[in-house]
């Protein structure tokens, strides 16, 4: 198992680990933890993701969270005002966690100014007058935005799964001593449950996941896929996909469950390998690796519901 390292969008799990500092784990298995690897779905029956069936980063980073043994400070707020007052007055006692933002209108990143439909997220460090500072994990330590353009990318107008606009984590206080090897453990029920589907989530109208959402992934592929989600495909969702599951497969393998690594492994070989399929216009290949992953995800939930 030859574990991945180097550069990938795993902004909620690099902000957390800088959030937790030296008590952090590493950002690889914090994106275990959240439960991101552990399926595959169609949002709204047209748009893929490498992550579970009604599993979204709010709810991951939570999860996340408490497993680790931490608590922290989750709320919004209503409006430009109290947003930037309640940022003002968290950041007096050390950095914060804010997300999802529009990464569109984070105006440090070149070529941005319009909303793209993608959420991020970001450690806040400090607020002046004038400016928002922040360490933005896509590539931009002490990053600055003026305090209007901060908060028109924090309300995060376009993000469909926030629970509240200009979310913010504020306060962690870590309340029990977790190992890692513990927290990844404890993580095994939920993945389980995620990659069989859970009932207890929303999600939006015509969203599918596992077996259904992969046929579905090759039969567009097949018949051509849209620009856009040609163009989400190969810039985000495959190279964020098989970076997880590759995470996935060394976190199992760390613990011993080699069946489900070697599972895990192979998903990421297979997702890994739609890039240049899908960048050649290679329908063919990438329309028969998504049908040999479509299986996979019920014989790792089998496996792991016997870990």
């Amino acid at each position: 198992m030859q574990p991945y390292i180097g550069s990938g969008p795993y902004c909620y799990s690099n902000s957390l680990a800088m959030m937790l500092g030296d008590h952090a784990p590493s950002p690889s298995v914090i994106e275990v933890l959240t439960g991101s690897p552990f399926g595959l779905e169609m949002l709204a029956g047209h748009l893929p993701l490498f992550d579970p069936y009604g599993w979204d980063p709010d709810q991951g980073l939570d999860t996340a969270i408490d497993l680790l043994g931490w608590t922290c400070r989750r709320e919004g707020a209503e409006d430009d005002e109290e947003a930037i007052a309640k940022l003002r007055d968290a950041v007096k006692a050390g950095p914060v966690l804010v997300g999802p933002v529009e990464m569109g209108l984070l105006l440090n990143h070149p070529g941005f100014g319009q909303p793209i439909e993608a959420d991020h997220f970001l450690l806040v460090l400090d607020v002046d007058d004038d400016r928002v500072r922040y360490h933005d994990p896509h590539g931009f330590p002490y990053a600055t935005l003026p305090v209007p353009a901060f908060l028109a990318a924090w309300r995060a107008d376009t993000i469909g799964y926030k629970s509240t606009r200009y979310t913010i984590r504020s306060d962690f206080q870590r309340v029990r001593e977790v190992s890692e090897e513990a927290a990844l453990r404890a993580c095994l029920p939920q993945a389980a449950a995620w990659l069989s589907q859970r009932d207890d989530v929303e999600v939006p109208p015509g969203t599918i996941g596992g077996q259904d959402a992969s046929d579905r992934l090759a039969e567009m592929i097949l018949a051509g896929l849209d620009p856009g989600v040609h163009d989400h495909m190969v810039h985000f969702a495959i190279r964020v996909g098989a970076r997880r599951l590759a995470d996935a497969a060394t976190a199992l393998a760390g613990l011993g469950l080699h069946e489900a690594a070697d599972v895990a492994g192979e998903q990421a070989r297979l997702v890994g390998s739609l890039q240049y399929e899908l960048v050649a216009g290679s329908a063919e290949r990438a329309a028969e690796a998504v049908r040999t992953l479509g299986p996979t995800y019920a014989i790792l939930a089998a496996l792991l519901k016997r870990a």
